[in-house]
C-alpha cells in the first residue's frame, strides 16, 4: 500500500466510543478553565495584582488550557475517566486555599456570602459561556485534526465510518451549534425595524470566505493527492461547503418563519428527514451509492453524504437558533443565571432520553447521513458543555466577589453590588477593570480570529503529514509535534490580538 493509502485505512472502517466516555472528555475543557481562573485569583491574592506579563500570561494560558486536552486525547486516554477527578481535586484546593486566606478578613458565615452572591448583578450584554464554548470547539476540533493521523491518538475518537458516536463526530456537530449562538438572526435586536430579507442577504455576502475555502482545500488535496476519507462527505464535497450552505438555508427559513419558532422547523426538518432514512430507499442510497456497490458516478452519487446529510446539520442549526435566543434573553442576576442552569440541565435530561429512545425505534447515530439520533445527541452534548461552562463561569464570579478586585479574562463581570456586600468582603470589580487583563486572555485572542485559526490548523496539519510519517511515531515525538502545532497557531493569534488585528473582511 502506498502511504496515501495507509493513512487512508488508518481513519476508516471505525466505530467511535461510548456516550460516557465523551462526556467525561466533554468535562475536561470547563474544569481548565475553572483551573486557570483560580490560579489568577489566587495570584491577584498573594501579589495584589493581575498577572502583567504577556509572556506568562500565554504560557500559563496554553499549560492550563490547552495542553491538558493534548495528553488526554493521546497518553492519558486510557485513564481518561481519572483526569476530569483529579482536576476537580486540584480545583478544590486550590478554591479552599482562596477561601481559607479571605476568611481571616471576613469571617462572615459561607451561608450568608451565597445569599449576597445569588443577588449580585452581572453585565448582561456579555455571556462569557457561549465565547468559551466556540473557542473550545475550535481548540479541539484543532487538536484533534492532525492528532489523529498518529497512532497515540485512540482510534475510538475518530470520526466512526457509518454508526457510532466519536469525539470527532461531535466536533462536526458542535461546530454548526457554535455557528448559530452568534449568527445574526439571533444577535439581531431591531429586527421589527428590518426588511424581512435582510439577514438572508448579508449571509450571501458573509459566506463566500467559507466557499473560498472549500475551493481551495478541494484544489490542494486534489493536486497534491493528499489522503482523505472519502465516506466522510463524498469526493469533492467538504465541511467549508457545508458551513456555507447550512448558514444560507438556515437564513431562508428564518426569513420565512418567526425566529422563536425555529425548533418547530428543526424538528419537523429532522424527523422528515429521518422518515424518509427509515421508509425509503435514500439510507441505502447515502451508503452504498445508485448500484448499491458504492459508486461514485455523477455529482450526487461522488458527493451524496455531504450533500444529503445537510438536512440533519441544519435542523441542528436551527435549534441552535434557538438555544441562542434563549440564552440572550435579559439576564442580570446570578440569580437568574442559577435559573437558566436548571433549564440547561432539565433539556439535557430530555434530550438524553429520546436520545436513547430514538437509537431504541430507528437505527444507532451516524454522522455520514445526519440522522435524528446523530441531531440529538449532538444538542444533549452540545447543551452539557455550554452547561458546564456557564457553572464555571459562576463559580468565579463567586470566588472573585470572595477576593477584592480580582479579576478573570473572559469571565462574567459584575456591575452592581449586593447592598451588604463590603460589609462581608465581598467586593464588585469594576466594569473596566478587565479591560488590560482581557488583551492578556489566549481565548479572547482566538475569539478575535477564530476562521484564520481554524485555517492554519488545517493548512499546518497537511503540512506535518506531507513532512513526517506520522502513522509510525512514538509517543514523545507526537507530543512535541502536536505541542509545537499548537503552540504556534496559538502565538499568532496572540500576536495579532495584542497588536489589535483582525483578519476579516467580509
Amino acid at each position: 500500500m502506498s502511504q496515501k493509502q495507509l493513512k487512508e485505512a488508518f481513519i476508516s472502517n471505525l466505530n467511535g466510543t461510548s456516550l460516557l466516555e465523551i462526556s467525561a472528555g466533554l468535562s475536561l475543557p470547563p474544569l481548565c478553565l475553572l483551573c486557570r481562573g483560580f490560579l489568577l485569583i489566587l495570584y491577584h491574592l498573594h501579589h495584589g495584582k493581575p498577572v502583567s506579563s504577556r509572556k506568562s500570561s500565554l504560557l500559563l494560558d496554553f499549560l492550563v488550557l490547552v495542553s491538558p486536552l493534548l495528553f488526554s486525547c493521546t497518553v492519558l486516554s486510557p485513564i481518561i475517566f481519572f483526569i476530569p477527578v483529579i482536576l476537580a481535586a486540584f480545583c478544590a484546593g486550590i478554591f479552599s486555599k482562596i477561601y481559607s486566606q479571605t476568611k481571616r478578613e471576613a469571617r462572615a458565615p459561607f451561608g450568608q456570602i451565597v445569599k449576597e452572591f445569588q443577588k449580585a448583578c452581572l453585565d448582561p450584554e456579555c455571556i462569557p459561556a457561549i465565547t468559551v464554548f466556540r473557542v473550545y470547539v475550535n481548540v479541539l476540533t484543532s487538536i484533534s485534526i492532525l492528532a489523529v493521523d498518529f497512532p497515540q491518538y485512540p482510534r475510538r475518537y475518530a470520526k466512526a465510518e457509518t454508526y457510532g458516536t466519536g469525539a470527532m463526530d461531535l466536533g462536526v456537530g458542535a461546530f454548526i451549534f457554535g455557528n448559530a449562538l452568534v449568527c445574526p438572526e439571533v444577535r439581531q435586536k431591531s429586527h421589527a425595524t428590518q426588511p424581512r430579507f435582510s439577514s438572508l442577504a448579508r449571509q450571501v455576502f458573509s459566506v463566500w470566505p467559507l466557499v473560498s475555502l472549500g475551493v481551495g482545500r478541494l484544489l490542494s488535496v486534489k493536486s497534491i493527492e493528499y489522503h482523505e476519507h472519502t465516506s466522510e462527505y463524498g469526493v469533492h464535497w467538504n465541511f467549508f461547503f457545508t458551513l456555507a450552505l447550512v448558514r444560507l438555508a438556515a437564513s431562508l427559513l428564518l426569513a420565512i418563519f418567526p425566529k422563536h419558532k425555529a425548533w418547530l422547523v428543526a424538528l419537523a426538518l429532522a424527523v422528515l428527514y429521518q422518515l424518509l432514512l427509515s421508509t425509503t430507499s435514500l439510507k441505502m442510497f447515502i451508503l452504498h451509492g445508485s448500484d448499491g456497490r458504492g459508486s461514485r458516478l455523477g455529482f450526487l452519487d461522488a458527493n451524496r453524504e455531504g450533500l444529503l446529510s445537510l438536512f440533519g446539520y441544519l435542523a441542528i442549526y436551527l435549534a441552535s437558533v434557538q438555544v441562542g435566543l434563549w440564552l440572550l434573553q435579559h439576564r442580570s442576576s446570578v440569580r437568574g443565571w442559577l435559573e437558566a442552569l436548571r433549564g440547561l440541565a432539565l433539556a439535557v435530561l430530555v434530550l438524553s432520553v429520546l436520545l436513547q429512545l430514538c437509537q431504541a425505534c430507528t437505527e444507532p447515530v451516524s454522522r455520514r447521513v445526519a440522522n435524528l439520533p446523530f441531531c440529538t445527541w449532538v444538542l444533549a452534548h452540545c447543551l452539557l458543555l455550554l452547561g458546564l461552562f456557564v457553572l464555571t463561569d459562576l463559580t468565579l464570579v463567586f470566588t472573585k466577589l470572595l477576593v477584592k478586585g480580582s479579576s478573570v479574562p473572559c469571565c462574567w463581570k459584575v456591575v452592581q453590588p449586593p447592598d451588604s456586600g463590603k460589609k462581608h468582603g465581598m467586593e464588585v470589580e469594576p466594569v473596566g477593570r478587565q479591560d488590560k487583563q482581557s488583551q492578556l486572555c489566549l481565548i479572547s485572542a482566538i475569539n478575535k480570529n477564530q476562521l484564520l485559526f481554524f485555517l492554519l490548523a488545517n493548512v499546518m496539519t497537511g503540512a506535518v503529514n506531507i513532512l513526517i510519517d506520522t502513522i509510525h511515531s512514538k509517543a514523545a515525538f507526537t507530543l512535541c509535534i502536536l505541542h509545537l502545532y499548537m503552540f504556534l497557531n496559538c502565538l499568532i493569534m496572540y500576536i495579532l490580538h495584542a497588536r489589535n488585528i483582525v483578519l476579516k473582511f467580509w
